[in-house]
């Protein structure tokens, strides 16, 4: 694995009624689920490293920090970006945050 800090990627989601919370039994109010959210940001991570691993590499997530900070409703694009901050070895440390369009919904690392 050779990922060096600073590469970033960003993955967009129209949010569905699949996406929601009764979907995913997170919740009853019918706006984003924030294990949906956190997906997606996980994916944005997965994206970012991606180019840097050999074939036989993967990552997995150890540990997620997230605010989910406003609601999103069906038909909302959001995008989740992901930027990798630091690496330790094996370890890879990124921050997120997603938005729909100009208003932030979610950070954390």
């Amino acid at each position: 694995m050779d990922c060096t800090p600073g590469r970033a990627a960003t993955v967009t989601l129209v949010v569905t009624p699949a996406d929601l919370a009764p979907a995913w039994r997170s919740g009853d109010v019918p706006v984003l689920a924030t294990p949906r959210l956190a997906a997606l940001c996980e994916e944005a991570t997965v994206a970012a490293v991606a180019p840097c691993l050999a074939d036989s590499e993967t990552t997995v997530g150890l540990r997620l920090e997230l605010d989910h900070l406003a609601p999103s409703r069906v038909g909302t694009s959001v995008a989740a970006t992901a930027v990798l901050e630091e690496v330790a070895g094996r370890r890879l440390d990124f921050a997120v945050a997603a938005r729909d369009g100009s208003r932030l919904v979610a950070r954390g690392r």
